[in-house]
């Protein structure tokens, strides 16, 4: 190690490689969580949600995302549930990747039936208790969800890590 300061072009290209991305956490009336079926990986539910683009906040990808995938225009406050990690594979997605999940509160059965996927990245949504959604999910995707919705109800934020092999 030598004490010569690196230009900050050079040092940031010697940090670890990450994106990230932001979803918000719906629940209907009765507190059944909002998940949505996914193209692109074989029956894979996960949330309103996506990757950052340049320039974007997680916040505001959280809310951009939620309008193109479901046509739900999210006005509220951020309030923050979770932070989501994971190394780089080096497989199918060559960089660590950091989720920020977000309240979205509950939805009215007349928001819930507004609702208006993009074909192009989902084909179905669903709101089911957690009891039902761990019978329908991957146990490494269910146990997020389990651990974003206990975190909305007792208002204390999550940190989870993504095990080898996990998303």
């Amino acid at each position: 190690m030598t004490n010569t300061w690196l230009p900050p072009v050079e040092y940031v290209a010697t940090l670890p490689r990450a994106t990230a991305y932001a979803c918000l956490h719906f629940t209907d009336t009765r507190g059944r969580p909002l998940q949505l079926r996914t193209v692109h990986y074989s029956g894979m539910w996960q949330w309103p949600g996506g990757n950052m683009d340049p320039g974007e906040t997680p916040w505001e990808t959280a809310v951009r995302e939620c309008r193109e995938e479901t046509g739900i225009v999210f006005t509220g406050e951020p309030r923050l549930l979770g932070t989501h990690f994971t190394t780089d594979r080096g497989d199918d997605w060559p960089a660590n990747r950091i989720g920020f999940f977000f309240d979205g509160g509950e939805l009215t059965d007349e928001q819930i039936a507004a609702v208006v996927l993009d074909p192009e990245e989902h084909s179905a949504y669903a709101l089911r208790t957690l009891e039902e959604w761990e019978r329908k999910m991957d146990p490494a995707e269910f146990a997020r969800l389990a651990a974003i919705d206990r975190a909305r109800r007792t208002g204390a934020p999550v940190y989870l890590e993504a095990g080898p092999g996990e998303r």
